[in-house]
């Protein structure tokens, strides 16, 4: 394998792991906030986070 090719597999991974955690964090504070705001301000994030194209 190619040292791009090993680097551009090496940020995918990376980038993958960060987003699938990012989404962790929002879902598991929009169910488990405290306070009404911050619920509704995670699922708002969470919306923006897996929004897909509707075409």
């Amino acid at each position: 394998m190619s040292p791009v090719l090993h680097n551009a597999a090496l940020i995918t991974a990376a980038s993958t792991a960060w987003y699938t955690l990012a989404i962790t964090i929002a879902a598991v504070t929009a169910v488990a906030a405290r306070t009404a705001d911050r619920r509704r301000d995670a699922r708002e994030v969470l919306k923006v986070l897996v929004r897909r194209n509707a075409r």
